[in-house]
């Protein structure tokens, strides 16, 4: 069975995850070791203002082509320190912008420069495909979550806590999946707290747990159109922004802003409507390190809540693995994204691959 590496720099802006599987993007033979390198702090910024200035930014921006030098750079560091052979590389690049509304979606980084340098052949541009047909472009991860959850009882949510959250609803029939990015994840909160403690998180949910939830601009947030959507549908991380300088939100103390926005990302999620309710949801990303997210899905919830642990999964390592196991359907030509998952008309496929 083919051996990937799959590669993922998620909207949290934190770094690079990468992780080593067999598969056929069908099924997983075996799991490998998985580790994360984290960004510097100035080229997470360099990301970070970048994001700012994609909308109206050139592909051959100064700035931009620096910095894809260095995330690329990254991601091979990445592919050697697993320092295990493989056959294919899925390479899922830093989303600096997001629109399907205009057709548009863009993740930055080199990969025929990590093709070159790794020797190895690289699958990349997941999403543009989906895009152009008409999907949202995200999440890809579903197919994967499925293929992870097939002895495990229905239906099941599993809600992936980033930059932005993402759920997948798995049915009870093969291939009944319903997919869609519920609302902000650890995105506004890291942005929160970095502002207001120079931290570039909040770590064990330290602020939140020591704040109050402010009702009303939780209302406020709340009120945003995005979530009287029907899905699929999907964010920009900075989606949010203009609701968030208009809620209220700055008029609080650190300890009740932070409260309130993990509060915001539970709630989003609790809003979520399914053909048929989860028994259990299932959390995944660095959100679920969060005690204070945690605590506010499992009290908006009213199911059981648990890491993806608890079923053997690998939380810090899913989302690289999802990326090895779509390299190998991209490789065999088999769909990536579905009606339910994304939108497009029918189940399609996506990627390329560059030669070493």
């Amino acid at each position: 069975m083919p051996r990937t590496i799959g590669l993922m720099s998620g909207t949290s802006l934190d770094g690079v995850d990468a992780a080593w599987l067999e598969t056929d993007g069908e099924t997983v033979s075996r799991f490998g070791p998985t580790l994360t390198i984290p960004y510097d702090d100035t080229l997470r910024g360099d990301i970070r203002h970048i994001l700012n200035l994609a909308p109206g930014m050139a592909e051959d921006d100064p700035l931009l082509a620096d910095a894809v030098s260095r995330l690329t750079a990254y991601h091979v560091q990445a592919v050697k320190a697993l320092g295990r052979e493989a056959d294919l590389i899925g390479f899922h690049g830093q989303t600096i912008l997001h629109q399907p509304d205009r057709r548009r979606t863009w993740q930055v980084g080199d990969a025929a420069a990590l093709a070159r340098a790794t020797g190895l052949p690289v699958a990349f541009d997941f999403r543009s495909g989906d895009v152009a047909a008409g999907g949202e472009g995200a999440p890809l991860v579903p197919v994967y979550h499925e293929a992870l959850a097939k002895n495990l009882e229905r239906p099941l949510a599993i809600l992936n806590i980033g930059g932005v959250a993402n759920v997948t609803w798995i049915g009870p029939e093969d291939g009944a999946l319903i997919a869609f990015d519920t609302g902000p994840g650890n995105g506004p909160l890291d942005d929160w707290t970095m502002r207001h403690t120079g931290q570039r998180f909040d770590r064990d949910g330290t602020l939140a747990a020591s704040g109050r939830v402010n009702e009303t601009v939780l209302t406020q947030l709340m009120a945003h159109g995005y979530f009287a959507r029907p899905a699929p549908k999907s964010l920009d991380r900075l989606d949010f922004s203009r609701s968030l300088e208009n809620s209220g939100l700055d008029a609080l103390t650190p300890a009740d802003g932070a409260a309130t926005l993990a509060a915001f990302t539970a709630a989003a999620a609790a809003v979520a409507r399914f053909p048929a309710p989860p028994r259990r949801w299932l959390i995944c990303g660095g959100g679920r390190h969060n005690p204070a997210i945690v605590a506010a899905l499992r009290a908006r919830l009213g199911c059981p809540v648990e890491p993806v642990e608890t079923v053997g999964w690998d939380g810090d390592a899913l989302e690289a693995q999802c990326f090895g196991f779509l390299a190998a359907r991209v490789a065999r030509g088999l769909p990536l994204s579905f009606p339910g998952t994304t939108g497009v008309p029918h189940p399609m496929t996506g990627g390329r691959i560059v030669a070493a």
